[in-house]
């Protein structure tokens, strides 16, 4: 295996390399659907299962948003209850296509881990899934500070220092509706990459041309001075990452995202809607 680990890599690389990996499955959802349970019911062979709410996001409220970064100690504590430690590479993937995957993936390479997506997840690997839970000896894993520099608070993510990216889908983005967060629209002066224009119909990353060209079409030449956010801090990592494969370097994620923003009543809002209702 390559000390150098890019953010995604498919199924034939995790072919080549079990025995020396651990897979992560990451399922989460925002409508509250398990997905312990989902992972109990199949999941890829030797897959252990790390759930957002417990492990990977910190207590929510209006102030830090939906889904903020958890103490460092409770991370790695989860990460050791999962079997894992510090000299681990780990792959995670969801059925989302890696946009709940790329929480965990950005919070272990933030940190100096070995951590890729499995490119197409869940779907992506042959053969039968397993309902077995492995068994794993408790992990030794330390807990490290979250990187200042690649963090953003909301005063910087609405600043014209730099140039703040949406994550989000683009009826949220434009506020035609928003099903969770208090205000629809988006941060003043934010461009718009939803994370799931990165992906084919499969959940497979698409071409590295055209997927440049969707950033480029936002404006987003360079990772240098970006600000990713979304609706929790959750799927904007899968833009970070996609700038990172793309060679464009290493951006800045706003973890409150749109769910604190919205809540922020001081904060302006803008939106695509016309007074007459019309985009």
């Amino acid at each position: 295996m390559r000390d150098e680990l890019k953010p995604f890599v498919d199924w034939s690389w995790c072919a080549r390399n079990l025995g020396r990996i651990v897979l992560v499955d990451t399922r989460w959802y925002l409508d509250g659907s398990s997905g312990a349970d989902a992972y109990q019911a199949g999941h890829l062979p030797d897959a252990v299962f790390v759930d957002m709410d417990r492990w990977l996001s910190g207590p929510a409220s209006p102030e830090k948003g939906r889904n903020p970064l958890p103490d460092p100690e409770v991370f790695a504590q989860g990460m050791r209850e999962a079997g894992i430690s510090d000299s681990d590479t780990l792959i995670a993937y969801d059925d989302a296509g890696g946009v709940i995957a790329a929480r965990l993936v950005w919070m272990l390479r933030s940190t100096g881990h070995k951590a890729a997506i499995l490119d197409g997840g869940f779907g992506s690997c042959p053969g039968k899934l397993a309902r077995e839970i492995p068994l794993r000896r408790t992990g030794s894993f330390t807990p490290k500070a979250w990187p200042d520099h690649l963090l953003a608070d909301i005063s910087e993510a609405s600043s014209d220092a730099f140039l703040t990216v949406d994550a989000r889908n683009r009826d949220r983005f434009d506020g035609r509706q928003d099903p969770i967060d208090p205000r629809p629209g988006h941060i003043p002066g934010a461009v718009n990459v939803p994370c799931r224009g990165n992906l084919d119909a499969g959940g497979h990353l698409l071409p590295e041309l055209q997927i440049r060209g969707n950033f480029e079409h936002a404006g987003v030449l360079t990772a240098q001075n970006t600000i990713a956010y979304c609706g929790s801090g959750v799927t904007a990592c899968h833009n970070l990452l996609v700038m990172e494969q793309l060679g464009m370097g290493n951006g800045r994620l706003f973890v409150g995202g749109w769910s604190q923003y919205g809540h922020a009543t001081d904060r302006p809002v803008e939106t695509k809607i016309q007074p007459d209702g019309r985009l």
